[in-house]
């Protein structure tokens, strides 16, 4: 940048002394000044010798292109434009710098002007190549802009980052903000004194951030941490480290564990994730199942592109995928982050059409599982200049980011702001709780698996802590099926009919496991017949293959299917029922495997109700199929 703007210095001082223009020898000495110290980086000395200059000689237009140039390399927009318009009002033949009028209109967002300022430039004669292909580069990005403008959706956003305060922010630079799932953690990176990246964290209470401190524990080092993304329960940080001793190239992903005496030491994440090229910046998903990150690998589309890894039945990472050419490019694609519906990436790239530099983009997971194309997420959010980073709160509605803006407290400061409706994720529901031994209380560390019960698609598998907490966020819009299987203990299964539930709304749902022993009977919660009727409903096979995992993991155990009903209709029909309900079961199991002999039937009818017959929600408590432990 700098030896640009060098360059530009003495193409002007070769200008005007070709124009043979009177220049007093004031003038001549400041000029020389301020490009002495426009060569030395201090940008703000030259402006002011400028402005001494200006204020001296009005007339003499090069000081005014001098210092559209530094304002604009400072960001100072609407400062650069009016001192060009000023020049041009003095020279209206200085046509050559309408391409830098037009990169410090678009810094405005006034692209239609802009587009108006580079056609001026486009058509001087005898441009170079360089100077066209730059030009004709702005010029698409400007009819890019114009065109989003038109098909926005949201005509009357309104773009007001809100600095996070001297709480967070420091004179040093502060980015890469990772949210918990109840928005009160924020963890972020600070280079401290510009040399080390640390991890920090600080917490919400009642709108209020603590004071940033760093993080507990082993993970900060004295080597630079950094790019790093908290799980959405808070209880794992995955990150970047790089030229570390156990290190497999340049910079690898590494992640660490919190305890209760803070976060662990720094353990890095093995030779299918990390290779002797560059892997950073990493995302993990809210079920902490797929792993997103961007990497320069030699199966690149070119630059670094974007990644991910799913964890296996073996609880380790399989070999990353490219994402492909939808979303990568020859250019770089970074920053990859993956909202807590686990359905909605953000990331930057300066591959795809943008408004200059890197942008950022959003991209949805359909149900096939294909992701869409990637959609830019428009001015004001995406400028000329570089936008990398992006987090988004698990409300869909609060996006956090770095940014160097004119209130920052020095250098890159966090900032908060509201997205724009179209570019927001799906709205989610938010379920925790805690998996525990019936019998004894005992929390108990367990996979708890979420299917939709129209589809059985599984929507979401997570382990729980050591105690046995979990925490899970799904789309709304859809019932689901609570699913565990654990080793000595029976099958728990729940259906939770949240369709009509509100967005952004949190429910706790505790899961008590009855350990498998004789006599013990649990509700087949997710088993599902017509009014009437014995035949299985698709909806039921999740359940059914739960059990039939049950049975796989414990060979010597026999069960009984017991089925029950309601009182409405003859005690004859209602027993006949309930024993045809009972045998679909067993009938499922044996055509999926099962010996028969670990398999017994029987139906109750309407003798053992567990809820009033006289009401519809007792006669639904009554309609039920259990398994009962006939012999472990």
């Amino acid at each position: 940048m700098r030896s640009l703007l060098v360059s530009i210095f003495i193409l002007l001082f070769i200008t005007v002394s070709a124009q043979g223009t009177k220049v007093s020898k004031q003038t001549q000495k400041l000029y020389q000044q301020a490009m002495s110290a426009a060569e030395e980086g201090n940008y703000r000395v030259a402006i002011s010798l400028l402005t001494t200059l200006i204020n001296s000689d009005k007339f003499f237009p090069d000081a005014w292109l001098s210092r559209a140039g530094l304002h604009g390399e400072l960001r100072l927009y609407p400062k650069a434009v009016a001192d060009y318009e000023e020049a041009f009002k003095l020279n209206p033949h200085a046509t050559e710098y309408k391409l830098p009028y037009s990169i410090n209109l678009a810094g405005m967002g006034q692209f239609e002007k802009a587009l108006d300022a580079v056609n001026d430039f486009l058509a001087l004669p005898n441009l170079n190549e360089s100077s066209r292909k730059a030009a004709t580069y702005r010029k698409s990005s400007y009819e890019f802009a114009i065109q989003q403008a038109k098909e926005s959706a949201s005509k009357n956003y309104i773009f007001e980052p809100k600095n996070l305060g001297d709480s967070i922010n420091s004179p040093f630079p502060e980015y890469f903000p990772s949210l918990t799932i109840d928005g009160k953690q924020l963890i972020f990176t600070r280079k401290v004194q510009f040399r080390n990246e640390d991890f920090f964290g600080t917490n919400e209470t009642n709108g209020i951030w603590s004071k940033a401190e760093p993080l507990p524990g082993g993970v900060n080092t004295d080597r630079n941490e950094g790019a790093q993304n908290i799980s959405q329960d808070g209880n794992v940080l995955v990150f970047t480290s790089c030229d570390g001793p156990d290190g497999y190239g340049s910079c690898d992903l590494y992640y660490a564990l919190l305890t209760k005496k803070g976060w662990s030491e720094p353990i890095n994440m093995g030779s299918v994730i990390n290779t002797e090229f560059w892997e950073s910046q990493p995302s993990i998903a809210p079920d902490k199942r797929a792993l997103y990150f961007s990497a320069r690998g030699p199966d690149g589309f070119g630059g670094s592109d974007i990644y991910v890894s799913y964890l296996m039945p073996n609880g380790k990472w399989g070999t990353p995928l490219n994402m492909g050419p939808d979303i990568n490019t020859s250019g770089d694609e970074t920053s990859p982050f993956i909202h807590a519906d686990n359905q909605t990436l953000y990331f930057g790239s300066n591959g795809l059409q943008g408004y200059g530099k890197m942008d950022l983009f959003i991209t949805r997971k359909d149900s096939n599982g294909h992701w869409t194309k990637p959609q830019n997420l428009g001015y004001p959010i995406n400028t000329i200049d570089d936008e990398a980073t992006l987090s988004v709160a698990s409300d869909g509605v609060t996006a956090y980011y770095a940014s160097d803006r004119s209130d920052s407290r020095g250098s890159l400061d966090l900032y908060s702001f509201t997205l724009k409706e179209e570019i927001r994720p799906i709205k989610t529901l938010w379920i925790k709780g805690k998996v525990y031994d019936a019998k004894t209380k005992a929390g108990l560390p367990s996979a708890v698996e979420l299917k939709e019960i129209t589809t059985g698609q599984r929507i979401s598998k997570v382990q729980t802590d050591e105690e046995g907490n979990y925490l899970i966020t799904l789309p709304v819009g859809r019932d689901y099926a609570f699913l565990v299987n654990r080793k000595n203990y029976l099958s728990f299964s729940e259906n939770f009919p949240l369709a009509s539930k509100p967005s952004d709304s949190t429910y706790t749902i505790d899961i008590p496991l009855q350990p498998i022993e004789v006599k013990a009977v649990v509700i087949l919660k997710n088993i599902f017949f017509e009014t009437g009727k014995f035949e299985l409903r698709k909806e039921s096979e999740p359940e059914l293959l739960n059990l039939y995992e049950l049975l796989i993991d414990n060979p010597s155990l026999v069960i009984q299917i017991n089925g029950h009903t309601d009182n409405v209709g003859k005690t004859a029909d209602n027993m006949m029922l309930s024993n045809n309900r009972a045998k679909a079961v067993v009938d499922f199991l044996i055509k999926k495997g099962i010996s028969a002999s670990r398999l017994l039937s029987k139906g109750f009818g309407e003798t053992h109700p567990m809820g009033d017959n006289n009401t519809e929600e007792g006669r639904a408590k009554n309609r039920r199929t259990e398994v009962e432990v006939i012999r472990k």
